[in-house]
């Protein structure tokens, strides 16, 4: 009974089902967490939604960006991109789309010693108001996803200390589970850079990446997180990133849990988007 972490898939259905086949995945026994973003641009995001569902009782899955970007597409609130059409047109996105907006933004298991959140968790956030945070949202998002998803709009709030109203503050925890990856020195969000955090220029701008913010609150449970394809595989004692690029030409990433020695597998991606 394995339990394997995989980061973005983004519709690359031939490089995840290549890694399933590395990894000896049985959907009977095994158990997936997938860090968000399961959809857009890569050759086949109706495949995977579909091979998920068909898995839906072995799969963890938190949302992300692209995900609630299909969302929002399904209520006509955005305009679809191509990759996205095929999802919509399909037969069964309405169970597709009701099964996703069921999922959380946050997943964590105290036994295994992790939690997993798209982009990770705010650094003014303790693991205790991270699950409250994360459980206010996706009451959000079930009770009236079209409603909600107008309220929040393209709102990005940097900062808690910025949010005036209730929307605001949903906002702001939106954008920390998948939005995030720089801070500024005063903790607040940088939602324009998406470089590396070696780029020479971004250490002058004086940006951090939002785990090694100064006072960043403390979490017992090391954070899985994918978003940050330029950031890649890292890892320390409390994160563990695993978005690999596999949209872009590079690796898609599976690293067990359920083990005290790391064992790590990477396959090659066949599709490349285009930049």
């Amino acid at each position: 009974m394995a339990v394997w972490a995989i980061g973005d898939i983004q519709g690359c259905l031939n490089g995840f089902l290549s890694l399933l086949k590395r990894i000896n995945f049985d959907s009977s026994k095994d158990t997936l967490w997938i860090a968000g973003d399961l959809v857009n641009r890569g050759e086949d995001s109706l495949g995977v939604l579909e091979y998920l569902y068909s898995i839906k009782e072995s799969v963890k899955i938190v949302l992300g960006n692209h995900d609630i970007k299909l969302i929002k597409c399904y209520f006509n609130l955005s305009t679809p991109s191509k990759s996205l059409i095929p999802i919509l047109d399909s037969p069964s996105s309405d169970i597709l789309i009701n099964w996703l907006i069921e999922q959380p933004f946050l997943h964590y298991d105290y036994k295994l010693g992790y939690a997993m959140s798209h982009a990770g968790i705010s650094p003014q956030f303790d693991l205790g108001s991270a699950i409250a945070y994360a459980s206010r949202i996706e009451h959000n998002l079930k009770q009236n996803p079209k409603e909600w998803l107008t309220q929040l709009g393209n709102l990005s709030i940097d900062s808690i200390q910025s949010v005036t109203n209730d929307i605001e503050l949903d906002a702001y925890i939106v954008s920390s589970f998948v939005a995030m990856r720089f801070c500024l020195m005063d903790g607040r969000f940088d939602f324009e850079q998406k470089d590396s955090p070696r780029n020479i220029k971004l250490k002058n701008l004086r940006l951090k990446p939002w785990f090694k913010v100064k006072n960043r609150k403390e979490i017992e449970l090391k954070i899985i997180f994918g978003h940050w394809s330029t950031l890649g595989y890292y890892e320390d004692n409390n994160v563990l990133s695993l978005d690999t690029g596999c949209l872009w030409g590079r690796k898609l990433t599976a690293v067990r849990l359920d083990t005290t020695q790391r064992e790590i597998i990477e396959v090659d991606c066949s599709y490349r988007k285009e930049l």
